[in-house]
Formats: structure tokens, sequence, C-alpha cells
């Protein structure tokens, strides 16, 4: 028996522990989960190095919005990945565009390069490209390991089908992980293509706050439950996906 490889992002320090505890191969370390994901901490990285065992990809993004960078941008991503790699990370997850949408190819060799041999993957700004196939293309020149894509639609529900053809497209040149709303039930058809390696999902679960004192008279978020909770990861969800991974 083998196992495809789950990799689950994680935006804080409880949350990337218990992922190495129950059962997560690897970690997309990301900071601002409000955000989609945002360049962690280099404190984040140097701790989880030295407590956990699992691989950690870190996700190299400056700020939210769009995928457009400017020069100054991207030289801040270089230097993210500079002092990251020296920090020990495992692996790099980042993806620049211009203004066309159309992948920036000297703007990811220039990062692909900085990462050396550490692995790079291109994330979810391929499912906002103006024409998947040529992106795909031009992501594999650049020197990219693998693409992480909800099939150019919001959720891997509505892009099964895309998912699915890309990985037929993408064959062993790269890896195509599937992730977007991933859920266990699209295992066995994504399965299917027999060319999936890897998948990306959450696994996301709260967990109640340990404040006994919440103030009646600030509110510093638009969720009013944003104090009550706290964003970890929910084990049974990792175990229902490494169930369905699973390969003979």
């Amino acid at each position: 028996m083998k196992k495809i490889l789950l990799e689950a992002p994680v935006f804080t320090i409880e949350a990337a522990l218990l992922a190495d505890r129950f059962g997560v191969d690897r970690i997309e370390l990301c900071s601002d989960f409000g955000e989609g994901g945002e360049t962690p901490s280099v404190g984040a990285l140097a701790y989880l190095k030295a407590m956990i065992k699992i691989p950690i990809f870190v996700m190299v993004r400056p700020r939210g919005g769009d995928f457009v960078y400017s020069e100054e941008e991207v030289e801040v991503m270089r230097r993210d990945i500079q002092i990251l790699n020296s920090y020990g990370a495992d692996g790099f997850v980042f993806g620049v565009l211009d203004e066309s949408g159309n992948v920036d190819q000297k703007a990811c060799e220039v990062l692909v390069k900085e990462a050396g041999d550490k692995p790079c993957t291109f994330h979810r700004a391929f499912d906002v490209c103006s024409d998947p196939s040529i992106a795909l293309e031009k992501i594999i020149a650049c020197g990219f390991k693998r693409i992480l894509t909800s099939g150019t639609r919001n959720s891997v529900s509505e892009g099964l089908s895309i998912i699915l053809d890309l990985l037929d497209r993408a064959k062993d040149r790269i890896i195509i992980m599937p992730g977007g709303g991933l859920q266990p039930s699209h295992i066995e058809r994504l399965k299917s293509s027999n060319q999936l390696l890897e998948v990306h999902a959450s696994c996301k679960g709260y967990r109640n706050t340990k404040s006994t004192y919440q103030s009646k008279k600030v509110t510093l978020s638009k969720d009013p439950q944003a104090f009550n909770t706290v964003l970890t990861l929910d084990e049974n969800i990792v175990a229902e996906f490494n169930k369905v991974l699973m390969v003979k």
C-alpha cells in the first residue's frame, strides 16, 4: 500500500504542531488566513523546524490582493526566499502574473533561481490566469515542481473535470496538486486519472478561546466571533483524508 501525499496549509503554530501529530505529510506555512495566505515570520519557521519532522513549504506573498507585483515587491520576495532558505525552508510557494493574466516568466525565474535546489509550487494564481494551457507550459519552463489548483474555478467541486484534464496534460512533467475546497469525496474521481500524487486540503477547525475575559467596548474585527474562536486543525478531517488517500 502507498499513500497520496497530504499537504495542509497552516496559519498558526498550534495548527502546524497538530499537523505533524495528526499525520499530515507536509505543511504550507502561511500568515494571514483572511488574505488567503501571506509570507510567515522567520521566527515561526525557525521554531517549527526545531519542533516538527514533516517538510515545511513556505508561502512567499508580500501582500493580499492580486498577483501582479512591482519590481520592489519581487525583490522583497527574493530576499524572503533567501532568508527563509537559510532557516531551513524545505520548499517555497508563490506565483507572479502580469497585467494581462499571464505568468510573469521573468519574475518567476528569478524567484525559482533564488530557491536553488528547494522545490517551488506555483499557487492558485494559476486559477486566475487568462489561459491555463499556456500558463501550464510557462510554469514548467520556469522550473516549478508543482501547481496548486482548484481547476480555474472557485473550488475543486466546480473545477474537477478541468483538474482531471490538467493531470492528463501534465503527466510526469509537473505535479498537479488539487486544492481549494477539496473534500474527501473528491479523491476517488481524482485517483481515476492514475496521475494523482499529492493533494492540498485545509483540514481546518476552530476551537474556543481560552480567554475568560472579553471587552464589551472594543471590537477589533468585523467578525464578532473572531475573539471567541481560534483557527486550528481538525484531527478527524485529517484522518478522513488519510484513509481515502491510500492506494492499493
